[in-house]
């Protein structure tokens, strides 16, 4: 099969959540808008999401990837058993302690970690305390569910881990709708909410969990024990988590700065969830896909075809996700008010800042990408150092930059200090693969980036113009199916000139794109 055929299989159920994910938050944001219950939802749900992203898309990907394809080339099915068998023992385990520790000590790490600055709101600070009480069970479930899709990606079984995050959407929208159609009120919908994240985290673990057995792999328990494979593990896994989770990392940070001021943390999280669309579908499916192709080639000693994965992913990032940059930053305004504007968010007026934080967001995009599709280089090498480093130096670029602009920007400040943040940890991890040859020198590559960044600068410019000649039919006063069909409109013809840019100005070849999309240098399919 094609790297891209794989990266579309990841990326189509990326998609599907995602979508589901936009229509979860035009639920809540007309139910509960920018309020203080979603502020306290928002701060709440994202302590056990950041862990979630940490272990889903950071350590597991990056450490158990790589160690469980090693077992299965070494000793087939029956020694990576046995190595997942181990893994899971000292997981559950650890992850159980965690929780209780976790729920006993909640108050404290609401008040001083996850939202400070909810401590002097009456109401809002009891609220995310119970909140996050319920949902952080979640942590346990999506974490063996991360350790199991691990398994899947590198059985090359990548659906099912793919679509499991589609429930989570599922689950919160029938909740939302349940709300609405009853009128229930604020406080209902948060409590509605938060069990309902606990219930999805049971159910993505039981589909993943249902694939690995039909893939052929019977996991027991076993009594914890730290055998050297597992301490393997846990060495690379520590650095892993930090560098493959430093966005949420970033976010985590930000909401605890934005909980000073009212409506900051819903904001934030409205606009990360519309930037989130590429960045999953684009971003997370390369990383997942790239990572065991990438140790499979370097554990075979292929070079070449190392070289070959590395480039040929960037070059895909890239033509994917620069235009969808430009489109953020051009038009975020009708975006955030087709998504949003109704109800409580309408409300509150809470559309230019929303859409402001998300234009910001927009530049930051590629990089986000970038970072994922870069990490793998180091990741497959079991090097998991490096990129810690380099993630502790974005961290503290984005906590300097967000404390200094957040008292006079407000919330789109911690947006500029993510974007910032991002931007310095990309630089780096490209800076220190070429510097150790560990990335070669691509003329196709390197003649196609400025031509697709002028196409999607070219591209960013027709959609400013378009929006202003649309502006009647994209104005809040518009019909919600008038917004909607103007939009449309305006992104597809935008999609449309920036295709024909990018194939005119030999930014993208589609033959070629095909062939080198293959697995193997020369185009073998897996």
């Amino acid at each position: 099969m094609s790297l891209v055929k794989k990266f579309a299989t990841v990326a189509s159920g990326t998609l599907m959540s995602r979508i589901l994910g936009f229509t979860r938050e035009m639920f809540m944001a007309a139910a509960l808008g920018t309020g203080p219950i979603a502020d306290a939802f928002n701060a709440a749900f994202q302590f056990p999401n950041t862990f979630r992203r940490l272990f889903a898309e950071g350590a597991f990907n990056a450490a158990f990837v790589p160690l469980f394809s090693k077992e299965i080339e070494a000793n087939g099915t029956d020694g990576a058993k046995r190595f997942s068998e181990e893994v899971f023992g000292v997981l559950f385990t650890t992850l159980l302690a965690l929780t209780i520790a976790m729920e006993l000590a909640m108050p404290l790490i609401v008040r001083y970690a996850v939202a400070p600055g909810f401590a002097d709101t009456p109401g809002k600070f009891e609220m995310t305390v119970r909140l996050a009480t319920i949902m952080f069970p979640y942590l346990i479930c999506m974490s063996l569910g991360a350790m199991m899709a691990g398994m899947l990606n590198s059985l090359r079984r990548y659906f099912a881990a793919a679509i499991a995050p589609v429930f989570l959407n599922i689950i919160l929208i029938g909740v939302l709708a349940y709300a609405w159609y009853t009128h229930q009120d604020a406080h209902y919908v948060g409590y509605g909410l938060a069990w309902g994240v606990l219930a999805a985290g049971i159910v993505q673990l039981a589909i993943v969990w249902i694939a690995v057995r039909h893939a052929g792999i019977r996991i027991g328990f076993r009594r914890p024990h730290m055998t050297p494979a597992v301490k393997r593990l846990l060495i690379l896994a520590l650095p892993a988590a930090i560098t493959g989770g430093i966005t949420q990392i970033n976010q985590l940070i930000g909401t605890a700065i934005a909980s000073g001021q009212n409506s900051a943390v819903s904001s934030l999280a409205y606009a990360d969830r519309v930037y989130q669309l590429p960045l999953g579908v684009v971003g997370v499916a390369v990383a997942i896909v790239l990572l065991p192709e990438l140790s499979r080639a370097l554990k075979s000693g292929n070079m070449v075809e190392a070289a070959h994965l590395q480039n040929r992913s960037v070059e895909f990032t890239l033509f994917m996700t620069l235009p969808a940059a430009a489109a953020l930053l051009t038009i975020s305004e009708p975006i955030v008010r087709l998504l949003y504007e109704r109800g409580a968010f309408a409300a509150n007026n809470s559309t230019p800042t929303v859409a402001a934080i998300l234009a910001i967001f927009g530049i930051g995009l590629p990089a986000f990408v970038l970072i994922k599709a870069f990490t793998p280089g180091y990741f497959a090498r079991e090097d998991t150092k490096t990129p810690m480093i380099f993630a502790a130096i974005s961290v503290v670029v984005n906590v300097a930059t967000a404390l200094t602009l957040f008292p006079s920007m407000g919330a789109p400040g911690i947006a500029v200090a993510s974007a910032v943040a991002g931007w310095v940890n990309a630089l780096m991890l490209l800076g220190v693969l070429i510097r150790r040859g560990h990335w070669g020198r691509d003329m196709p590559l390197m003649k196609r980036i400025p031509r697709l960044v002028l196409s999607s600068v070219l591209m960013g410019a027709f959609l400013h113009f378009g929006a202003i000649w649309c502006g009647p039919w994209l104005a809040s006063s518009a019909h919600l199916l008038t917004k909607a069909a103007a939009l449309g409109a305006l992104s597809g013809c935008g999609a449309v000139f920036y295709f024909a840019l990018a194939f005119a100005t030999g930014g993208a070849d589609l033959g070629m794109m095909r062939r080198n999309m293959r697995r193997g240098p020369a185009g073998s399919k897996a």
